[in-house]
């Protein structure tokens, strides 16, 4: 017998809309729900557990974007989609924020919805595998009187390395920035503690990638729109994955490694010196390392390409002061990370 799939709640003031989402998906073996508002969708999370919502943003009473933080703090489990006629990209970039997984923009195709649906409940599936790895780790960590820190690090290495495993592309690539990180943390003279932050962020500033589909990572054309947006994501998923085992500089420096100097970055809302500088440095040394790789859409930059890209988008993309310091010590040293396979 075939076990059925998720559990959606459906939230939307509109009678006819809920209607045929719920036959659409419940005829696709999804189990639906429906609210006609927050504050029912609300009490009905409390006494039925739910893998995924569809909400609407604006609705009589508390609103979408009202009740989506609450969502996301008291039913971290659930996965969102937001539904809205307001196309606007600050309000779909709030939505992200909050913890939405997507945003859809109606009127909506039903195909859209549910490959949305799909797409949004697979990134579920592979979160909550995540939270169960690290969880038994803790678990391991306290029954075997592990050095909590050694351990837990190493077990996370290992993961990583796992997951680049499937990606000849990607391989290594985590250690490599947490390397470069690590080195211009040093010449910007950080802390112990902001080091130890760095290395951490480093290391895990890819995760979010497990959720995002390997054909468009791979893909050796140039990207669209639609899937570059869905690659960026990763820097939302990550973020909610790692959170409740490392500090909220960690969780902060992952958000924003995607940030650009000037703001304009996707769906970006902070500029400049606010990005935390974990960030910025990260975001260097990202872009650094992939530069001097072989990705499916080309071969690898030389050295001297690489470090002409970063002043060409200094004071752009990335933070002037650290593409100097990069620009510096690579001259100086001939810092040349292991590449990609």
């Amino acid at each position: 017998m075939t076990e059925p799939k998720e559990k959606i709640l459906l939230v939307d003031d509109e009678e006819a809309i809920r209607s045929i989402l719920s036959m659409g998906l419940g005829a696709r073996g999804y189990v639906c729900d429906e609210a006609e508002n927050g504050d029912q969708a609300l009490k009905k999370l409390e006494t039925r557990p739910t893998d995924l919502v569809i909400m609407d943003i604006n609705m009589p009473g508390k609103t979408g974007s009202e009740v989506l933080p609450e969502i996301t703090q008291n039913f971290p489990e659930t996965a969102v989609i937001m539904a809205s006629g307001v196309s606007d990209p600050k309000v779909i970039a709030k939505c992200i924020q909050d913890g939405a997984q997507d945003y859809l923009s109606k009127p909506f195709r039903f195909e859209q919805v549910l490959a949305s649906v799909n797409a949004t409940l697979d990134k579920r599936r592979v979160a909550l595998d995540i939270r169960r790895y690290f969880n038994e780790l803790s678990q391991e960590i306290e029954e075997n009187k592990h050095d909590p820190r050694r351990f837990f690090f190493g077990a996370i290495q290992t993961l990583i390395n796992t997951l680049e495993a499937k990606d000849s592309y990607t391989a290594g690539h985590s250690q490599a920035v947490a390397e470069i990180a690590i080195k211009l943390g040093t010449q910007m003279k950080m802390n112990p503690e902001e080091m130890d932050d760095l290395h951490w962020a480093a290391m895990l500033h890819d995760v979010g990638k497990i959720a995002v589909d390997p054909n468009i990572l791979n893909k050796p054309s140039e990207l669209t729109p639609t899937e570059y947006r869905h690659i960026m994501a990763h820097a939302v998923i990550g973020p909610n994955i790692v959170k409740p085992f490392v500090n909220g500089r960690v969780v902060e420096i992952i958000s924003h490694h995607h940030d650009h100097f000037d703001g304009g970055g996707l769906d970006q809302m902070t500029k400049g010196t606010d990005i935390p500088v974990g960030a910025r440095i990260i975001a260097l040394a990202d872009a650094y390392h992939a530069m001097i790789s072989d990705r499916p859409y080309r071969k690898a930059l030389s050295v001297a390409e690489a470090l002409e890209e970063i002043r060409w988008y200094s004071g752009t993309q990335f933070d002037p002061v650290i593409a100097n310091i990069l620009v510096s010590f690579i001259q100086q040293h001939m810092l040349q990370p292991q590449k990609s396979i």
